[in-house]
């Protein structure tokens, strides 16, 4: 008996179909496919009337090189008239941008059959192209089939004609006068490297698509998920980059075409110094995506710059958004991000003032000094902590300090034990930010701690007092002695006087001579 026809499975027909039809022109027909299309589990999708159910194919990366812009398109008029399912779009198309190798892709598309679909099988044909390594153009076809099944009380597929899994596809041995009625043996599928014969078979008197385009009526919506910025914490007047995350809710039409403005709050106290919040590094606060696909995710991002005087707390950033779903209309959204920023807590210390710069244990020096505030926030719970050898710890609360304020610290530091000369004490200061959050600063002084100076018996001797001066008896006596002495000469001058009178008398002429 002839064998009038070759049963092949689903996926070696999408192997050979892609095997030969997704390489570039001039790349040798043995060698490996560079992109392998399938189903997952090889299954062939079943819906019934009227359902809606997302339809998945999987795009994997067989060459050594990546690829770019893959994109996945369905033939929604299928061959030869063949489309079960409802054309809510003007187009259904997935993309990606890169695939490494070996890497596999999962496009997925939301289709609902179409309610006047005939129960039966249909094949869907999706148009598969890439970009290679070296810039050349990967593009080819493949084709899959679909069960679409009466809803609640219609009747089943007509099982005379060949049944088979998804891909499945028949070949005549002798040509199309070969295979079952109704059948064609093959195709020529167009190629950028040429054409070849398709091994897949279609209906030719198989459900056709029905007279009108169905329309959802919805939106697709862009919406912002979250964000990241690099670094983590915004500091003003320092650069940062912003990743905004987007979603497209559709679970059926791509969104394209997306532009993005973002606007940052107008901050400052006068013309001068009045500007936006954030500005973009590069000048341009606008932003292009090429598109998103049904129920895909994508990101965004811009480097920016905060102002240096920006105040600490959250600023708002809006994201205006313009982009056309499948129809080509065009829709317009907002949507607003916040963006904490913090501002550097910037003091200085002044110089220690130590007295006395050495000290015995138990006794004190006072030491002191000044905290300037010369940043743009307020310094809360401010302490100062003393540390070292030879002292007791001293801690001391100094309170909060306002911008463009000082404030005094002044402590009492104990000797404890004897240092090998000046040693190192260090002041800790701790202060919090208006979140709580607890940062502190160091600085050193030298003190030194000396043992106290023994006093010896002689030593004490030495240092008692001397007797007063009995000034008062002995000028008494100097005066006693001075009138004795006097009392005397003047005696004894009498006495000379008396003396020579009596001489004169004595030795003096006579009245007679």
């Amino acid at each position: 008996m002839k064998k009038w026809f070759k049963r092949i499975t689903a996926g070696a027909v999408a192997a050979v179909v892609f095997g030969m039809a997704l390489m570039p022109q001039g790349e040798s027909r043995a060698a490996a496919a560079r992109i392998q299309v399938s189903v997952p589990e090889n299954r062939v999708p079943a819906y019934e009337q009227g359902e809606t159910k997302t339809f998945v194919l999987e795009v994997k990366n067989n060459g050594p090189d990546e690829l770019k812009n893959i994109k996945a398109v369905p033939r929604l008029e299928g061959e030869e008239g063949q489309w079960p399912f409802a054309t809510d779009y003007q187009s259904y198309e997935e993309g990606k941008e890169s695939m490494a190798p070996g890497e596999t892709w999962q496009a997925s598309f939301g289709f609902t059959a179409r309610g006047d679909a005939a129960p039966g099988r249909y094949r869907v044909v999706f148009d598969v192209s890439a970009t290679g390594s070296g810039g050349e153009d990967i593009g080819g076809s493949s084709s899959f089939y679909v069960n679409v099944t009466a809803n609640e009380s219609g009747k089943e597929p007509d099982g005379s004609k060949p049944q088979g899994g998804a891909g499945e596809s028949w070949q005549g041995a002798g040509g199309a006068q070969d295979g079952p009625a109704g059948w064609t043996a093959a195709r020529e599928v167009q190629t950028e490297g040429g054409s070849m014969a398709a091994l897949a078979g279609s209906f030719e008197n198989g459900p056709v698509t029905g007279g009108g385009q169905a329309s959802s009526g919805t939106v697709p919506r862009v919406i912002v998920t979250g964000f990241d910025t690099d670094p983590g914490e915004v500091k003003a007047g320092t650069d940062f980059k912003l990743t905004i995350h987007l979603k497209n809710t559709s679970k059926a039409s791509r969104v394209s075409n997306l532009l993005f403005e973002l606007a940052a709050p107008t901050e400052g106290r006068d013309e001068q110094t009045t500007a936006p919040a954030f500005l973009p590094a590069s000048g341009a606060s606008s932003l292009y995506l090429d598109q998103i696909g049904a129920g895909g995710t994508a990101d965004i991002s811009i480097q920016l710059n905060a102002k240096a005087d920006l105040v600490q707390k959250p600023y708002s950033i809006n994201l205006a958004m313009k982009y056309e779903d499948q129809n080509a209309a065009q829709i317009e959204a907002q949507s607003s991000i916040s963006i904490p920023v913090r501002q550097e807590a910037r003091f200085e210390f002044s110089d220690f003032e130590v007295t006395p710069t050495v000290i015995s244990p138990g006794e004190e020096s006072n030491v002191s000094c000044s905290l300037y505030n010369m940043g743009r926030v307020k310094l809360y719970n401010v302490k100062a902590l003393f540390e070292g050898k030879g002292i007791k710890k001293e801690e001391l609360f100094v309170g909060s300090v306002e911008p463009g304020a000082s404030a005094a610290i002044d402590a009492m530091l104990e000797g404890e034990k004897k240092t090998k000369g000046p040693e190192k004490v260090k002041m800790t200061v701790t202060y919090e930010d208006e979140a709580g959050k607890i940062s502190k600063a160091e600085k050193e002084l030298q003190l030194e701690v000396a043992e106290a100076v023994e006093t010896t018996e002689w030593e004490e001797a030495d240092m008692k007092p001397a007797p007063s001066f009995p000034f008062v008896p002995v000028a008494a006596a100097v005066l006693a002695a001075a009138a004795g002495t006097t009392a005397a000469v003047i005696w004894k001058r009498k006495k000379r006087a008396a003396e020579e009178e009596v001489l004169y008398e004595l030795d003096g002429p006579s009245e007679d001579e």
